[in-house]
């Protein structure tokens, strides 16, 4: 059963060396749990929460070295933030929740409905977790020069949490894995796999370390995704970019929220 809480709840959860800051609002409705972008923090959701409201137990987390709180770790793999979904539900008692996750935490929220069919109601994947080819040695390379060239700037704003407490070599480690995440033949079956309604809100155009209409050519892999799985669907396309998406079109991903919650 889902342990439910009366009043919100912020504090530290253990997870292997290190810990995460969690906010839990409580009460007594259907939990959500929000996956944040790759380097982003809780505090992209409050439009999406707010919109929902207090009928709803929100959870949102910052993980490991993002954020003001969370610990530094020895271990940034994808497979550790899938991993750190698990001890955050296990520390606020929750068993069955909604599933929001954005940019990196779309492919974190697929992979975790993908392996827990039984503890998920649904996924909402906003911009994210879609099944492309798209690295090569030449984005890698663009990949490391990038956040080479931002981790001049990136040491001024980390005692703001708005800058991971990373290198510029792991943080490129990072972008570099997803892109292996998201090749077709890793990502198709998990995402064919998945037997819980879900959900995507799909962003237009370009963004951050986008070229052309690379981010469009990724979007599109979604056509037949849908084809193949009935639990999946498109529930919107916006017109903001990715990085945007949260806070102009944060309706849509509020009634993509809705729309599984009601089918439960």
């Amino acid at each position: 059963m889902t342990t439910n809480t009366t009043s919100t709840w912020a504090g530290m959860v253990p997870v292997d060396d290190t810990a995460l800051a969690v906010t839990d609002t409580g009460g007594p409705g259907i939990p959500v749990v929000y996956l944040n972008g790759q380097f982003a923090t809780q505090g992209y959701w409050r439009r999406v929460i707010a919109d929902l409201g207090p009928g709803w137990r929100h959870i949102t987390y910052d993980e490991r070295a993002r954020g003001r709180k969370s610990g530094r770790s020895a271990d940034y793999s994808f497979a550790a933030a899938v991993r750190d979904v698990d001890a955050v539900l296990a520390a606020r008692g929750v068993r069955r929740p909604l599933v929001v996750g954005w940019s990196y935490g779309a492919f974190v929220a697929a992979h975790w409905v993908s392996r827990n069919p039984d503890r998920a109601l649904g996924a909402v994947l906003v911009d994210g977790a879609q099944p492309f080819d798209w690295l090569d040695a030449a984005m890698e390379k663009r990949i490391r020069a990038l956040f080479k060239r931002l981790n001049l700037v990136m040491p001024l704003l980390r005692p703001t949490g708005l800058t991971p407490r990373m290198s510029a070599v792991q943080m490129g480690d990072c972008n570099i894995e997803i892109g292996r995440v998201a090749s077709a033949r890793e990502l198709g079956p998990v995402l064919d796999d998945i037997t819980v309604p879900t959900r995507y809100v799909l962003a237009s155009g370009t963004s951050l370390g986008s070229r052309g209409d690379e981010q469009e050519r990724i979007r599109a892999s979604l056509g037949a995704v849908t084809g193949r799985n009935p639990n999946i669907r498109i529930s919107a396309k916006v017109a903001s970019n990715h990085g945007a998406i949260l806070r102009k079109d944060f309706r849509a991903v509020a009634a993509a929220v809705r729309e599984i919650a009601d089918r439960d």
